[in-house]
């Protein structure tokens, strides 16, 4: 454990100590800068709760980060955290990558800092190690300026039906124990989860008795995550995977009662509008659960001939934010992180394996950036 001091130049000189898992060197003034913001926007009653850092907190080498286009902020809604802004990592991928490009492609890094200023999800799966560790760590650095974390848990057993992210826990009993493990890293603190992405969707490639256990495991994990204080969004597909009338029952046997609501479109490309059309009906086919849409990869939509596995061209899209336009969609988040791979498909390394260029990419092409 270690402390830093972060002075913000803001009215009234705020000096707040960091104490605790806090990173270093590059990483622990980009803490400190989001911290300093967080200080600033609490106190202006009428600050805009869009979740980009504030210009002046972007570094020197990059514009101004813009608001979200279309879908973008609006005004207040039901949903439970619109005054809250969402935790930006220090040390994201994004930021690491603009790190070793700034001396010798510096236009390239520039862009990597500016998509490391936005927040995105954090995963945890059986790789993870020591889950309540390190779900206590991330929410403990959100803490410090007071913002909301956006977990995932992916550790299904027989997680995406064999395929590039094949894995998960290895009995259901061993599912159980990892996610109130998880669960345990809260201690008391808020933060949002998105429930096995794919794991509903997908359901069919299971044997019927393995349907009905996995249902059973996604009620429970639904319950272990709420009375943990998880928002729990049951990951469903998106616009043009399953009929309204179809995710609707799914998520009924799933749990979505106890559930926060219901999230689109992770780790997918299919427009903002048309998820959000999609997910207004089968909100009304929910008992009017509201939902979330991950527009981390959406900006100018699906690949020719919906190619879903590192498809060439693609871009971001609405910024992250929890003022969403939309009057049942709660954020708009990326929770895909922009620049993890789908696999080793189109070049790409292993499912979740960072490329840096394929980031490039998405942030070159985005019409929101």
């Amino acid at each position: 454990m270690h402390v830093i001091a972060c002075a913000s130049s803001g009215q009234g000189g705020h000096v707040v100590v960091l104490r605790g898992l806090v990173p270093r060197g590059a990483g622990a003034r980009l803490l400190c800068r989001i911290t300093a913001a967080a200080l600033l926007l609490g106190a202006a009653a009428a600050c805009d709760a869009s979740d980009a850092l504030a210009p002046d907190d972007v570094p020197t080498d990059v514009a101004p980060v813009s608001k979200p286009a279309g879908g973008g902020a609006g005004p207040a809604s039901a949903s439970p955290f619109a005054s809250m802004q969402l935790h930006v990592s220090p040390t994201s991928r994004a930021l690491k990558q603009a790190d070793l490009w700034r001396t010798n492609r510096p236009a390239d890094a520039a862009y990597m800092t500016r998509v490391g200023a936005h927040p995105v999800a954090s995963w945890f799966n059986e790789w993870t190690g020591d889950v309540t560790t390190a779900v206590d760590t991330e929410l403990t650095v959100a803490s410090v300026g007071g913002r909301l974390a956006v977990l995932v848990a992916y550790n299904i057993p027989q997680r995406d039906c064999g395929l590039y992210s094949a894995g998960g826990a290895s009995s259901p009993d061993a599912y159980r124990s990892w996610i109130r493990s998880f669960a345990a890293g809260f201690r008391g603190r808020k933060a949002v989860v998105v429930l096995e992405p794919d794991a509903i969707a997908t359901i069919t490639c299971l044997a019927a008795d393995r349907q009905e256990e996995r249902y059973t495991l996604l009620r429970e994990a639904v319950s272990v995550l709420r009375d943990a204080g998880a928002m729990v969004y049951l990951e469903v597909g998106h616009a043009r995977w399953l009929t309204p009338e179809a995710a609707a029952a799914r998520l009924a046997k799933a749990g979505i009662d106890r559930a926060q609501g219901f999230a689109l479109n992770v780790s997918n490309f299919i427009p903002t509008a048309e998820n959000v059309t999609y997910g207004n009906t089968l909100s009304a086919q929910t008992g009017g659960k509201r939902y979330i849409i991950d527009t981390s990869r959406n900006g100018l939509g699906p690949a020719a001939g919906n190619v879903w596995c590192n498809p060439d061209g693609r871009a971001l899209g609405d910024l992250p934010t929890t003022r969403s336009a939309h009057a049942l969609v709660d954020a708009l988040l990326w929770v895909k992180v922009p620049g993890e791979s789908d696999g080793t498909c189109n070049g790409g390394p292993t499912a979740g394996g960072w490329w840096g260029d394929y980031a490039l990419g998405l942030a070159r092409r985005s019409p929101t950036l």
